[in-house]
């Protein structure tokens, strides 16, 4: 009996290809007009063991802990209301600190001394400690912070937060921004305005002087203007600016045009020479709403912090040496070297060589999906990356990459009203290597002459790494 025929093999005139890992592969495909499928894949955690290890615990045997708390951090990031209620000083808002301490600042980022501190921020801190009345000079309250008689807390730890190279002294005004939902409020100054100014590194006659005014001045005209108007819907507004094209960080004009409309009515009604000094400092200060901005988005990473076992970044802080993040249910700072500002639009006579680290709590706005996350809608944040919004979409996708989900208050116009990306998750920055990027100012790095451009800087993923180390610990190996 004879064997029957085998069919004849036919090949296929033509195939399609999906392509793991290095994209070079792909792309010589794609050059021979081949159909091409590229899956952009990565070692986890660039290999490192240890890393890999904690990722498969975190991802496996403590992922459903794990996922329903981060889902409740961002139900806090995304649901709460934050309310402008009033103004209240930094010895108000903590009281324990000026009691127990005396003499102390609060001061930008994680906690730092004077001697360590960079150029803007020492300067910050000579003007604070004489708008104060701690001392009749700029050179003798540096002498006076030199030998530590004035102690230095980080803000961030108050529930306070403060734009770039700020130190605030007791009698510093301080928005009152609420979260009724969660019962926790955040604090930001005031915003100081442009120019010589305290919170841009400079210290002199003219940046006290701004201090003082903050204080004396503008603070008790807010407080007239908001017993007439009644709270303040923060977010409102910033949720109709981002649709306006700010990303309510490097640029907030939308944002603080809408705001002086809504005070505006109340304003003129008060009158008298403080309400018109007050008006001339709004009219000049595109940045205004910037500090409540921060401040409301403080008040919900107040709240978001009290969820144990989550992997959601809730603090995210620079003080221009080092960059610090903390995680849920812990007071644990994990730091690692400020990095420097790239992708910089600097003002003429300007560049890299005078340029500050960055600087500043206001990454506390990239957690709560403005800021770089918001980055894709404004053209603001496209002129510091040459120019087209293609590049700034690119900067919101990044961040949606390590992000936990999407903002249902914050949406995009030009992503077809897309909402922007919320709840930094440390597990997927370890694995895929990328760390947050944050739309910020640059200041100049020892002249105390202020701002010399803005920019985007690249968070160090060291600091995210030891956060999912510290995490995998707490979560493997729980307290007694």
């Amino acid at each position: 009996m004879t064997e029957p025929a085998s069919p004849a093999l036919t090949l296929p005139d033509r195939v399609g290809v999906v392509n793991v890992g290095l994209s070079l592969f792909a792309d010589a495909i794609r050059e021979q007009d081949a159909p091409v499928i590229s899956v952009d894949w990565r070692v986890p955690a660039g290999g490192q063991p240890d890393a890999v290890a904690a990722l498969g615990r975190l991802y496996g045997i403590h992922a459903e802990r794990i996922e329903a708390a981060n889902a409740e951090v961002l139900r806090r990031l995304d649901g709460g209301t934050p309310l402008l209620t009033g103004v209240t000083t930094v010895a108000g808002a903590v009281p324990g600190l000026v009691e127990r301490s005396g003499w102390t600042l609060l001061h930008c980022g994680p906690a730092i001394g004077y001697a360590d501190a960079p150029d803007p921020l020492r300067r910050s801190m000579r003007a604070a400690a004489v708008a104060e009345g701690w001392a009749d000079s700029l050179e003798q309250a540096g002498a006076r912070l030199a030998r530590e008689e004035i102690g230095l807390a980080p803000a961030n730890e108050h529930a306070v937060v403060v734009p770039m190279a700020t130190a605030l002294g007791p009698g510093a005004p301080l928005y009152v921004v609420e979260n009724e939902a969660g019962g926790t409020t955040g604090y930001a100054p005031i915003s100081q305005g442009p120019g010589e100014v305290a919170w841009f590194g400079v210290a002199s006659e003219a940046s006290v002087a701004r201090l003082i005014f903050l204080r004396d001045v503008a603070a008790p005209v807010i407080g007239r203007i908001l017993d007439r108007s009644g709270p303040l819907d923060v977010l409102s507004l910033a949720a109709q600016a981002v649709a306006m094209g700010d990303d309510v960080h490097v640029r907030t004009q939308a944002a603080t045009n809408l705001l002086i409309r809504t005070w505006l009515p109340h304003l003129t009604e008060l009158g008298g020479p403080d309400a018109v000094a007050f008006a001339r400092l709004l009219a000049a200060n595109h940045l205004f709403f910037l500090t409540l901005a921060m401040a409301a988005a403080r008040s919900l990473t107040e709240w978001a912090a009290q969820v144990d076992d989550a992997s959601i970044v809730t603090t995210m802080a620079r003080n221009g040496t080092t960059f610090g993040i903390r995680l849920p249910g812990s007071d644990r700072w994990f730091t690692a070297e400020a990095p420097e500002v790239g992708h910089a639009l600097y003002y003429p006579g300007q560049g890299p060589q005078t340029s500050a680290r960055d600087i500043g709590d206001s990454a506390v706005l990239e957690l709560s999906g403005l800021g770089a996350a918001a980055a894709a809608g404004s053209p603001a944040v496209a002129q510091l990356l040459g120019g087209d919004l293609r590049e700034a979409a690119a900067l919101t996708a990044r961040l949606a990459a390590v992000c936990a989900g999407r903002s249902s208050r914050f949406k995009i116009p030009a992503l077809d009203n897309a909402g922007t990306p919320l709840g930094v998750d440390v597990r997927k920055v370890v694995e895929l290597g990328i760390t947050p990027a944050v739309t910020t100012g640059i200041l100049h790095l020892s002249a105390g002459t202020g701002q010399v451009g803005a920019g985007v800087a690249e968070a160090p993923l060291s600091c995210f790494a030891d956060a999912l180390t510290d995490l995998d610990r707490r979560l493997t190996t729980p307290s007694p």
